[in-house]
């Protein structure tokens, strides 16, 4: 019984750093949004507010149409503990109002 236990507790501490990395992602993705909506590098806003353990994977400030800026992140995955990162991204999107020029 005990190795099901454990298992399962695992599983679930691996499901809540996934669970986590999406809201990281999600957030990051805004932040680079709103620094390219004003003109600012969008790399740096997004890996500002990154717990050390957690790195970027892709970064595309692609720009978007017209008067909206979209921004794509992409987190390595955690496995077990952060900081054992893995190279499959989790992904999140971002998008704001320019509110300068092109």
């Amino acid at each position: 019984m005990v190795p099901i236990i454990l298992g399962t507790i695992v599983l679930l501490w691996q499901a809540a750093l996934i669970g986590y990395t999406f809201s990281l992602a999600g957030n990051a993705a805004d932040k680079a949004a709103r620094a390219a909506a004003v003109g600012e590098p969008c790399g740096a806003a997004a890996a500002e507010d990154l717990p050390g353990s957690w790195s970027l994977g892709t970064v595309d400030c692609g720009g978007g149409d017209g008067d909206l800026v979209t921004v794509d992140i992409g987190l390595n995955t955690p496995v077990l503990f952060p900081g054992f990162n893995i190279p499959v991204n989790i992904t999140a999107h971002g998008s704001a109002l320019r509110e300068t020029t092109p």
